[in-house]
């Protein structure tokens, strides 16, 4: 949305936002969904000049709404200066066509509004083949009348069929477009597995950062792992995920990955655009659910990101609830935080790290505790004692170092061959 347009003021476009309410939906739900639609519109550079709502039974096949609310839609739309006109709900080829020729204006919906946002903000070579492909899965039954400005690649002799129209041709160009972009994804989930197994191989846990967008994730993955990743009170912020390494004080370390912000209604074209970056949860140990404590729709938050997790086949995995924000609270935290059994926390002050770091740790897979005899030879071995484990007592002989040291299961394995004594316990796990 960010670009010149006729009647705009300081190059914003003025938007008349719109939704339906159907007699299931409680009116509060309908509100804070148009809020949040008035935030991405602001998110992806524009200005809310007005907004409507219609109540009615079902949708209209031709117009989305009732062709008097479309009437009074545009009426509103002259009166602030309005160029375009954005449904709280996804609207069918015809249907966003039809508005658009009764209004004469713009016509977008909440998908379209997300995907823009995502092309501004997309930084990595990945995000942005993420983004491309699901636009173009958005676009393509949506070419009619509109495809205007697509590049033509690879025309001339011998890549039209027999009288073949303008659309199809365009049609073509895009499947040949995504099919390509699809394969270079999949060279991506290829790295991507690499490094994961890498890090499997290490020993080093891994811990997810999930939640609704503008939550705090970043914030909270800058605190932990003292990095400084943009992070703003803006939503969609983060979209290329970000791995960093936390080294707690007490405690093992882990690898904390940074995820894009879930949100109500997200785009099933970016769901699958973005498979490749979410795979990261299927393999992570723990998921670290990050929830805006201070936020009024904090269960409709939640269970947002509840149903996508379970969409993605990862909703059973171990989870750590931070609820964050607790220093815009104006009333205590205890009872919202024992209902949800989570932890307070605020990633701006740092208050409740140490509780949130211990729920991690208890949340982790299991380590053994055991006594290795390492040779000075294999200064490999020992740095992964140091590094990955938790070393409790060191003992220097004649040609080797005698560790007692907590290590991950995984690792554990790896340095059998230099153990002195352990459990039967630990003797079971790692045979």
């Amino acid at each position: 949305m960010r670009r010149p347009a006729n009647g705009t003021r300081n190059g914003q476009e003025r938007a008349v936002i719109g939704a339906l309410r159907r007699p299931s939906q409680r009116r509060w739900e309908v509100d804070e969904s148009l809020e949040e639609l008035a935030g991405l519109v602001v998110a992806a550079g524009g200005t809310v000049v007005g907004r409507v709502t219609q109540e009615r039974a079902a949708p209209t096949p031709a117009l989305y709404f009732g062709r008097g609310k479309v009437e009074e839609i545009g009426e509103a739309a002259r009166a602030a200066s309005a160029d375009l006109f954005v449904s709280d709900d996804q609207l069918s080829p015809i249907q966003e066509r039809n508005i658009s020729q009764a209004l004469g204006i713009k016509v977008i919906d909440r998908t379209a509004l997300i995907l823009d946002i995502f092309a501004q903000r997309a930084r990595t070579s990945e995000g942005k083949l993420q983004v491309q492909l699901a636009q173009l899965t958005y676009l393509l039954p949506r070419l009619i009348g509109q495809w205007t400005h697509l590049e033509r690649l690879g025309g001339g002799i011998g890549t039209r069929g027999p009288g073949e129209t303008q659309l199809e041709s365009d049609r073509r160009v895009i499947r040949r477009k995504v099919m390509q972009i699809r394969r270079q994804l999949e060279g991506v989930q290829v790295h991507r597995r690499l490094q994961r197994q890498g890090r499997r191989k290490a020993g080093v846990p891994v811990v997810a950062l999930v939640g609704y967008t503008n939550a705090g994730k970043t914030t909270l993955l800058n605190r932990l792992a003292g990095s400084r990743l943009t992070a703003a009170d803006q939503l969609f912020v983060t979209l290329d995920p970000a791995a960093r390494l936390v080294h707690p004080q007490s405690g093992r370390q882990f690898v904390l990955t940074d995820t894009v912000g879930f949100i109500r209604k997200l785009p099933h074209e970016l769901v699958a655009a973005f498979r490749a970056t979410l795979e990261e949860l299927a393999d992570a140990d723990v998921l670290l659910h990050v929830v805006d404590a201070s936020h009024p729709a904090i269960e409709e938050h939640m269970r947002a990101v509840d149903d996508l997790l379970r969409e993605l086949g990862v909703a059973d995995r171990p989870t750590v609830l931070a609820m964050n924000k607790i220093d815009r609270l104006e009333t205590d935290p205890t009872p919202l935080v024992n209902r949800r059994d989570g932890t307070a926390v605020s990633a701006a002050t740092g208050e409740g790290f140490d509780r949130l770091l211990a729920a991690i740790e208890r949340a982790l897979p299991p380590v053994g505790s055991l006594t290795l005899r390492i040779p000075h030879a294999d200064g490999a071995a020992l740095a992964h004692c140091y590094e990955r484990g938790r070393v409790l007592a060191r003992r220097d002989g004649p040609g080797y170092v005698e560790l007692d040291v907590d290590l991950p299961i995984g690792l554990l394995r790896a340095l059998a061959r230099y153990r002195v004594a352990e459990p039967q316990s630990i003797l079971g796990m790692i045979d």
